[in-house]
């Protein structure tokens, strides 16, 4: 089994997006029994709360089901437990580094570090930017990208 956490600050936008966009590209190439899909926040601000309602709107437009998600904070076990760790902007990705100090993780990327040609490195936040849309299209393509790697690393077909 394939472990993937995709992880941003609060877990309410950009983090659950990419879950249930990963999560449905998954399902429709068949690997949903080889690919297991979560996300976290590195806060606490919203514990328990469902996606935000910009996400919500727009995975409802691409007809994407972000059923019974639920934020939750980022523990030192997910480091141990999740073969890819992908943070949204580059502060998320040193909270995941500063958890993990020393001990050996997860592989720890960005996740348009997986987006080719990309003029940015992170991935706008839109609980501050409102842009929902230009989030769902960088997350897109970048999930696609990294499950084309993740199939090519773990052989599936």
């Amino acid at each position: 089994m394939v472990k993937v956490l995709f992880i941003c600050l609060g877990n309410i936008c950009r983090s659950p997006m990419a879950e249930a966009v990963m999560r449905d590209i998954v399902m429709k190439e068949g690997l949903e029994g080889v690919i297991t899909i979560d996300s976290a926040g590195t806060g606490n601000w919203h514990i328990g709360k469902p996606p935000h309602e910009g996400t919500r709107r727009i995975l409802d437009r691409y007809s994407i089901s972000y059923k019974g998600q639920k934020a939750r904070q980022l523990t030192e076990e997910d480091l141990f437990e999740y073969d890819y760790l992908i943070g949204m902007d580059s502060e998320n990705v040193g909270n995941i580094r500063r958890l993990a100090g020393y001990k050996q993780t997860g592989n720890i990327q960005r996740l348009l570090d997986y987006l080719d040609d990309s003029p940015i490195a992170d991935v706008p936040d839109p609980y501050y930017t409102g842009n929902f849309d230009e989030v769902y299209e960088m997350v897109s393509k970048s999930c696609v990208n990294l499950l084309k790697e993740i199939k090519q690393v773990h052989k599936l077909k």
